[in-house]
């Protein structure tokens, strides 16, 4: 992908970028692959907002990604790199010998006519090719990692992400996240090589709020300037502080800078080295 510049017909336009689709070579999505989404407007089953900010947008389809790949040791061609409006990353069409049809997560530098596997065993170190974490070499970028063995890739899906390969040892795989925590994996659990595709997504300026709501959106609030009965840092005169220890959300939990990780969590374990904590300007 690259990022293309926008002439300033507009003070809207002015600094704002857009994607240039380069890497596109397929452009009508594969019909039987994508189902009508139900907007929710970040409310639950019960009509209740759950989650602020968030309504309109443009209409879209869902496009039925295979995350689990288990077609083992089937080789499958690449028909067609797409563009996902769900997703930051790009979806690429596969198609196995039997004309079946799936998309997956592409990885970056996968071309169509690509050829590429998801094997049980050590298989070429190539973009898209999938396989066990005990047959990746240390220093290897992979992406789509499965949690826990057969559960499918829940982790490093969106653009330019990846982790790295450390060390192997006892049945486990150490990998460093791009957070930069140090996480140990069960050797059987399944990953794809290489980074995720469409990596220059987050320097995109968007310019205006228009493209914001396009993407569904709506715009945020500071508590500070609302009245006392709509957040607890409401009121005072003219531009006040937060104005009190420790900053809240609209509900009274604390927020802003709160760690949200539920403590003593089963899955401390697997944690070799926690993720790295931001430098602060002395």
């Amino acid at each position: 992908m690259a990022v293309k510049k926008y002439k300033p017909t507009s003070a809207g336009r002015r600094l704002s970028s857009g994607d240039s689709f380069s890497d596109i070579t397929k452009h009508t999505p594969e019909k039987k692959l994508t189902v009508a989404i139900k907007k929710q407007a970040g409310r639950n089953n019960q009509g209740k907002s759950t989650v602020r900010h968030r309504g309109g947008g443009v209409k879209r389809r869902y496009r039925l990604i295979d995350f689990h790949q288990e077609r083992f040791d089937e080789t499958a061609t690449v028909v067609g790199i797409e563009y996902d409006p769900n997703r930051s990353s790009r979806v690429a069409l596969i198609e196995y010998k039997d004309k079946v049809r799936v998309y997956i997560v592409a990885a970056e530098g996968l071309m169509a006519g690509a050829q590429i596997i998801s094997a049980t065993k050590g298989v070429d170190l190539k973009p898209g090719n999938r396989m066990p974490l005990e047959f990746i070499t240390s220093g290897t970028l992979v992406h789509n990692i499965e949690l826990f063995p057969g559960k499918g890739g829940t982790l490093m899906r969106s653009a330019g992400s990846s982790a790295v390969v450390m060390s192997q040892e006892g049945g486990f795989v150490q990998l460093k996240m791009a957070s930069g925590e140090i996480r140990k994996f069960s050797e059987k659990c399944h990953a794809s090589i290489g980074k995720v595709s469409n990596s220059d997504w987050g320097m995109i300026r968007w310019g205006k709020a228009g493209r914001i709501r396009h993407r569904g959106f709506r715009p945020t609030v500071r508590g500070k300037v609302m009245n006392p009965v709509d957040h607890p840092h409401g009121g005072g005169e003219g531009s006040s502080p937060v104005g009190m220890k420790h900053p809240k959300t609209p509900q009274g939990k604390p927020a802003l800078g709160v760690k949200t990780r539920k403590a003593h969590k089963e899955s401390d374990a697997y944690i070799v080295t926690g993720r790295k904590k931001k430098k602060r300007n002395k």
